[in-house]
């Protein structure tokens, strides 16, 4: 996998930057990660939650990494 050297490879990019895009209709977000990205929905999401653990991803997109971490935090305390 491409790496940079202190910072986020392509594929991690690229989940970010999908994650920052609105998506209309049901399908239309795992047709994307699908075509685009070429990962199982399944992949897509645990590649996604162990970025969200990953303090290079929050310098590369803070916003887009503390809004996914405080969705996923209310999905926890939901169960």
């Amino acid at each position: 996998m491409e790496q940079e050297e202190h910072g986020l490879g392509a594929r991690e990019r690229s989940i970010l930057a999908l994650e920052r895009r609105p998506f209309a209709g049901p399908g239309a977000k795992e047709r994307a990660i699908r075509e685009e990205l070429g990962l199982s929905p399944v992949r897509y999401y645990q590649l996604l939650n162990a970025l969200l653990d990953d303090e290079r991803a929050l310098a590369q997109d803070p916003v887009t990494v503390n809004r996914l971490r405080r969705i996923r935090e209310s999905r926890r305390t939901e169960r």
